[in-house]
């Protein structure tokens, strides 16, 4: 299995789960809502972006272009997470899975602009 392969499946599980959460705005979603300021609309709409970035992941195994739009922005999106975090004065280990899933994503990113050389 490549690289490639490994880091597109990492990140169509977590956003898959994380982008269904948001949209379903399970109670969990509802609390992180509250906690970061936002709506539970507006969560929603972050769930369905992440839901899209997976659309986009899946499709850039085809076509590495849209792979790299996709990766592209959901790596906005986890940058908006960490920023929005630290705003909120929140610690190590509530930024950890947005700054972790930020490097997988950048690792996708790095290894898919190869495949479009």
């Amino acid at each position: 299995m490549s690289s490639l392969a490994v880091l597109s499946a990492l990140l169509v599980v977590a956003f898959s789960l994380l982008g269904s959460a948001k949209l379903a705005a399970v109670p969990a979603m509802r609390a992180r809502a509250e906690h970061v300021g936002f709506s539970v609309t507006a969560y929603r709409r972050i769930g369905a972006l992440e839901i899209l970035g997976v659309a986009g992941l899946l499709a850039g195994t085809a076509l590495p272009t849209i792979g790299l739009l996709a990766g592209s922005g959901l790596l906005l999106l986890l940058a908006g997470a960490v920023v929005t975090h630290l705003r909120n004065g929140d610690g190590p280990r509530e930024i950890a899975p947005a700054f972790v899933l930020g490097l997988v994503t950048l690792g996708y990113l790095v290894v898919i602009s190869g495949r479009l050389s």
